[in-house]
């Protein structure tokens, strides 16, 4: 066998293709050579005969080249194979572009490094960028946070990249993205600390004899009071529920209103705490709920929703426990941050332990809350059948922007006045501010309040016939009466005071609004009706007036005036406006005349003689 092999050595060294043989210095030898075929042909010949046989070294590298080049060579003529077959057809015009990536040759040599791809523009960066984004968006509505972030430090990387000096376009565009790459990065983060799920409640089932008394108490005294809370918190609770979620709160304090108000939309205590929430005025100010003499906003449960959010954020993020959190809603947090002070201690205790030194409805409104969900999570138990809950209102919001009344809505709408009222409860008078206001209406009826809004009067409130003044120290009855432009006698006769020098101070005392009523009678006086504008005339209630001696002189009648001034009954008061249809043929020629006084003239006989 060695003797054939020396024998083809002279022909294999005429081929074209050669495998190179190490020499015994290592080095590789271009001259002698034999194919990589014949090689492995022969290390195959060579085991089949003589499995035992060594080779020699240089033959066993030699074999071992051939055959690392043979695989490499394969590879890469498949590779190529592959883009043949998958190449797209040149279109007329275009030029074949030949990829140089390099491929293995014998001898360990490659072919010349790929070419650089050609550099993008700023547009096409500004594209991948927001492909980037929309990548982002995708992953972090999968809550894959990792995935999203990579997405969008990749878009911040093509953003870039683009040139300062680009057009004004562009340079807006990047700006844009910047934006909106910042903005769902903090998102992504914030969203780390409020998609953290646990096995427990945030807010913890607590029973001890304390909240075993409270349920109690709602099995007995109370039981009809939570029915009924119950029923109502559907019109109220969904909504309620929506807004705790997009906050991040526990979805259990959506019933704290039961605790509250009962579900009651106007419900008043004891300290003028109003609404659904039980806002005071002066933590409603804090939360900016407007408060004024045509709208409270501690009404209207949206509002006031959000508003209590707030809150109940910011006293959680005082004490950190939910139980104090709700101590502190009720009594306010200055209350447990001193009973905590008296503690003595260098750490936050939670609510049991400052349970003796709160006030004592304080320390009982916890407890009644935990009984409410005790009952809530198994009311069977507890003895409990609950009614149906009522269903909440599908409503939409209409911008208005003048002052019109409820009523006049209800008309031109078709709905009810009572049911306006209950989607607008913040409306204290019944009718819009004199401001743009965002009006609810039933779902639906927007488009036809839209449509109708112009033919809707304005509604013109009443002046009030008085304003209420509280006495301070060192005042007096006269002294009150200069500053209004009134006399004693009318405070006193308003007030039912006995003496005018008998006052003490913070008395609050009815004053009659002579200025305002002197001020209206100047203006719309009946002598100067020709300057008042088509179809109806303003006109202020004086002391004697009634609707049949008005209807009969503006030539009237008292059906038109009450229609017109939406009136439900004939009673009026000094000071009130009134509008008064007329035709405008009948007052163009009003005016006054001289009459020659005689003796023991009155007003009867005055009026008897005109």
């Amino acid at each position: 066998m060695i003797l054939l092999f020396l024998l083809l050595l002279p022909i294999t060294h005429a081929c074209s293709t050669y495998m190179p043989i190490p020499t015994p210095e290592g080095q590789i030898s271009t001259e002698i050579g034999m194919p990589k075929e014949a090689a492995v042909t022969e290390y195959s010949a060579i085991h089949q005969d003589a499995p035992d046989l060594p080779l020699p070294e240089q033959k066993q590298q030699s074999i071992a080249s051939a055959t690392a080049v043979s695989e490499q060579e394969i590879a890469a003529s498949v590779e190529i194979e592959k883009r043949q077959d998958t190449a797209v057809p040149l279109q007329k015009g275009e030029k074949e572009v030949i990829s140089e990536k390099a491929v293995p040759v014998p001898g360990g040599n490659t072919s010349p490094p790929a070419l650089n791809p050609p550099e993008k523009s700023d547009q096409e960066m500004l594209d991948s960028a927001l492909e980037s984004c929309e990548t982002a968006n995708y992953f972090w509505e999968r809550g894959e946070l990792d995935n999203a972030l990579n997405s969008l430090d990749q878009a911040y990387s093509h953003i870039l990249k683009v040139s300062p000096d680009d057009d004004a376009e562009i340079l807006q565009q990047r700006e844009d993205l910047r934006f909106t790459i910042s903005k769902r990065i903090i998102e992504v983060y914030t969203s780390r600390f409020t998609v953290a799920n646990g096995y427990k409640k945030p807010i913890p089932l607590v029973m001890n004899r304390h909240v075993e008394r409270a349920l109690e108490i709602y099995k007995g005294k109370d039981r009809q009071f939570f029915l009924d809370a119950y029923r109502r918190s559907g019109r109220y609770r969904p909504a309620i529920v929506r807004a705790l979620k997009d906050a991040g709160l526990p979805e259990e304090l959506s019933w704290l209103p039961l605790i509250e108000s009962g579900f009651k939309i106007r419900a008043l205590s004891k300290a003028r705490a109003l609404g659904l929430w039980q806002f005071i005025a002066s933590t409603g100010y804090k939360f900016g709920l407007v408060r004024d003499q045509w709208v409270d906003e501690r009404m209207d449960f949206m509002k006031s929703t959000h508003a209590a959010i707030a809150y109940l954020k910011e006293l959680h993020q005082i004490f950190g426990d939910w139980a104090t959190v709700l101590a502190a809603y009720n009594c306010g947090e200055g209350r447990v941050l001193k009973c905590i002070r008296t503690q003595q201690i260098n750490y936050l205790d939670n609510f049991w332990d400052l349970y003796a030194r709160l006030p004592l409805e304080t320390v009982f409104y916890v407890p009644k809350f935990m009984a409410v969900l005790h009952i809530l999570n198994d009311p069977v138990t507890h003895g409990f059948d609950l009614p149906p809950l009522e269903e909440e209102p599908e409503t939409e919001e209409v911008l208005v922007d003048k002052q019109v009344h409820l009523k006049t809505v209800a008309k031109h709408v078709g709905v009810s006045f009572g049911s306006l009222q209950d989607l607008n409860p913040a409306l204290r008078r019944s009718c819009t501010p004199n401001r743009p206001y965002a009006l609810r209406v039933p779902k639906g009826k927007g488009p036809v309040l839209l449509a109708t809004l112009k033919n809707i009067p304005v509604y013109r409130p009443p002046v009030p016939a008085y304003v209420t003044h509280k006495v301070r120290e060192g005042e007096c009855l006269s002294l009150i009466a200069r500053k209004y432009r009134t006399s004693v006698r009318a405070i006193m006769e308003l007030n039912g005071l006995r003496r005018s020098s008998y006052v003490k101070a913070g008395w609050r005392l009815k004053v009659p609004t002579r200025v305002t009523y002197a001020s209206h009678m100047s203006q719309h006086s009946p002598a100067l009706v020709h300057g008042v504008q088509d179809k109806t005339i303003e006109y202020v209630v004086r002391k004697g007036d009634s609707l049949w001696r008005i209807a009969n002189r503006f030539a009237t009648t008292t059906r038109a005036i009450q229609s017109l001034n939406q009136l439900h009954s004939t009673r009026l008061y000094i000071g009130q406006i009134l509008l008064i249809p007329y035709k405008k043929s009948d007052f163009t020629a009003v005016g006054t005349k001289a009459y020659p006084g005689i003796k023991h003239d009155s007003r009867v006989t005055l009026a008897q003689n005109e």
